[in-house]
C-alpha cells in the first residue's frame, strides 16, 4: 500500500520499492527513504502561512527591560570571552 506524505500533496511512495543503502553503524538501514519535497510542499504539509509583517515574529520572551539587558550583557560577554 503506498504512503501519502501529506493530504493533497500528490506525493506517494511504496516503501517496498524504495532502494536502501547503508553507510556504517549510524545508518538508518531498513527505514524507508523519503522523497525530496520543495520548500512550498513542505510548508503546505505543515499548514503554515507566509509571514505577513515583522510583527508576526514578535514574542515577549523577557519579563522586563532589565532582564533583557542582563541577557544581552551575558551573551555579549560570552562571545567576547571566546575570542580572547
Amino acid at each position: 500500500m503506498p504512503w501519502r506524505l501529506a493530504p493533497d500533496s500528490g506525493h506517494e511512495f511504496d516503501p517496498a520499492k524504495v532502494p536502501v543503502s547503508t553507510s556504517g553503524a549510524g545508518s538508518s538501514a531498513g527505514a524507508p527513504a523519503r522523497p525530496r519535497l520543495s520548500a512550498a510542499e513542505l510548508l503546505a504539509a505543515k499548514h503554515t502561512r507566509p509571514i505577513q509583517s515583522p510583527g508576526d515574529l514578535a514574542a515577549d520572551l523577557f519579563e522586563s527591560d532589565k532582564e533583557l539587558e542582563e541577557f544581552l550583557a551575558s551573551t555579549y560577554a560570552g562571545h567576547h570571552r571566546d575570542l580572547a
